[in-house]
């Protein structure tokens, strides 16, 4: 490594849904003092979202990971602390277990307007929440090499992430539901592939001539160029339930970029598969998380996740160093171990179940469960 080495800056975007205490259905029309008032704690950290039920913030930009946390908590609190004035709680889940799209509110914005009239009832069904990872990579010709090469391991990362198993109230046989419902949207899914920026400025240039786009920000990709800041933002993930799990996966995704610019400034690189293959891994993911392993594409073998996460724990080790966040890095073997929260909303649900508790008393015990890992750690 050297002086132009990048700094691997840091930035995370979180979604949240904001649920009814007494009915833990979602708040349909909020007050517009909740937004109000997180908007004089927070500034710019904090926006709305296509629907009312929803809000984002955005950390910061962050040296490394313990300045993430420090910004997560903080940003997770404030929201909490202001929706509970109103009888609100945030729930850091990709999908409610229950409350239906077709009854929320739009917030009154001009993007979401114009998004809406495009879209049509694709928009209208976007009743789901994820989680962006930013981090920086100044030159633009290395932002597009790293792009190319980190496909191959965006299902890794929705593999343990995952929290959308349930859709207006029943069990989609899915551990991540919100990519089928945001894939019905144009400029989704994997992205595509460049040989240089100049490259793909010229491909989004005939879409912006042809008046299809305005800028990037139209471009959804799992993975993209960002249109605000020289970053790579990684989208592809469900919004993680568990504040200590959004950190781990933080570290792990800075430190895979860190990985394959080492190799980049040793002449190697990590070896391009074709996009079906890597797909035929996102599915998985969507359908299993880790439970049914992911392929390995060298071996064109499917191989047990906790082997696959071995590997990469190993690859990236001596960058985890570099970055100080081992220990991060070593805590994503506590995600195969108590589960995504995918994995933990099911349980709950089938423990209420058997319990003797009806359908909608299980679903309002799983939306209890958010609430409450939704603040550990706070």
């Amino acid at each position: 490594m050297n002086d132009s080495t990048p700094k691997f800056t840091l930035g995370v975007e979180e979604e949240y849904l904001l649920v009814d205490r007494e009915t833990r259905a979602l708040a349909v029309d909020p007050p517009e003092d909740l937004m109000k008032e997180c908007e004089d704690r927070l500034g710019n950290q904090v926006s709305s979202e296509l629907l009312r039920s929803q809000i984002e913030i955005g950390t910061r930009v962050c040296d490394n990971i313990q300045e993430i946390r420090s910004e997560l908590v903080h940003l997770r609190s404030t929201v909490k602390e202001v929706a509970n004035k109103h009888d609100l709680e945030p729930i850091a889940s990709s999908t409610h277990p229950f409350s239906r799209w077709y009854d929320q509110k739009h917030t009154r914005k001009e993007r979401y307007d114009q998004l809406t009239i495009e879209m049509q009832g694709a928009a209208r069904r976007l009743l789901i929440c994820g989680m962006h990872v930013h981090v920086g990579i100044q030159d633009n010709e290395l932002r597009i090499d790293l792009m190319n090469q980190m496909s191959y391991f965006l299902p890794h990362l929705l593999a343990l992430s995952c929290s959308s198993p349930f859709w207006e109230g029943r069990d989609t046989g899915l551990k991540s539901y919100r990519l089928t419902v945001f894939d019905a949207l144009p400029r989704t899914g994997l992205p595509e592939r460049f040989a240089s920026y100049a490259e793909y400025e010229r491909h989004v240039r005939v879409l912006i001539d042809a008046g299809l786009i305005e800028d990037t920000t139209k471009i959804w990709w799992d993975l993209r160029p960002s249109a605000r800041f020289p970053t790579l933002e990684t989208r592809i993930m469900d919004v993680c339930t568990l504040l200590d799990d959004t950190v781990s996966l933080t570290a792990l995704l800075t430190c895979i970029f860190r990985m394959l610019y080492r190799l980049w400034t040793h002449n190697q690189r990590w070896r391009i598969y074709k996009p079906m293959l890597i797909r035929e891994n996102r599915w998985r993911a969507m359908r299993y998380s880790f439970d049914e392993g992911l392929i390995d594409l060298a071996k064109a073998q499917v191989i047990p996740f906790g082997d696959l996460l071995n590997e990469m724990l190993c690859l990236v080790a001596e960058d985890a160093e570099a970055l100080g966040c081992t220990d991060e890095i070593n805590d994503l073997q506590h995600i195969l171990q108590r589960g995504t929260s995918a994995h933990r909303q099911l349980r709950k649900y089938e423990l209420e179940r058997a319990g003797g508790a009806s359908n909608d008393d299980a679903l309002k015990a799983v939306v209890d469960k958010l609430i409450h890992d939704t603040a550990e750690g706070l």
